[in-house]
């Protein structure tokens, strides 16, 4: 019996070692794949509000991009969407793609609190799929994901930020 645990212990702690390495190893491998993805605008398909499609084809090339992930229960995002609306005078050389999960509703008023309805460079999407998150990496509300004028990716905020923050960064 004791030779048999002898055995046993020892292939069980090598055994779950090697599940732990691979699962680490996994995990680093798919946020690497994520990243590379994200460099450059994925390719995308979500809602307007009207039911029609958006996707990455309908972003005017030459021209940044602001997506924000946002729900309208999210104090932050509020905010944020507030501050968007002061300064949207400093932000029409930049379209602007809010991005929620909600129905079409919520979305809708959430945009009319802050009188962000028809202007040409703010759209709102509504992601039937739940795969904005997945396909942008982004796991918090708000999280904004800035990309320049070649679309390549300048940075992932997490969090709300100030305008000036933003557009710094789009500036660089």
């Amino acid at each position: 019996m004791k030779k048999i645990l002898k055995i046993l212990i020892p292939l069980l702690i090598v055994s779950i070692t090697g599940l732990m390495t691979y699962k680490v190893i996994t995990k680093i491998n798919h946020k690497k794949e994520i990243a590379a993805n994200i460099k450059k605008i994925p390719n995308f398909s979500y809602n307007k509000l009207n039911n029609e499609p958006f996707t990455h084809s309908n972003l005017i090339s030459n021209k940044a991009v602001l997506f924000i992930y946002f729900n309208s229960d999210c104090d932050f995002c509020n905010h944020e969407a507030e501050m968007i609306q002061q300064n949207s005078d400093k932000l029409n050389t930049i379209q602007i793609v809010f991005v929620s999960f909600e129905t079409d509703e919520k979305i809708t008023a959430f945009a009319n609190t802050y009188n962000l309805l028809g202007y040409d460079n703010i759209h709102f999407l509504r992601d039937t799929t739940n795969s904005f998150a997945t396909t942008f990496d982004v796991n918090s509300l708000p999280c904004l994901v800035l990309y320049n004028k070649e679309h390549l990716l300048i940075e992932k905020i997490k969090g709300q930020v100030k305008i000036e923050t933003v557009l710094a960064k789009f500036n660089k």
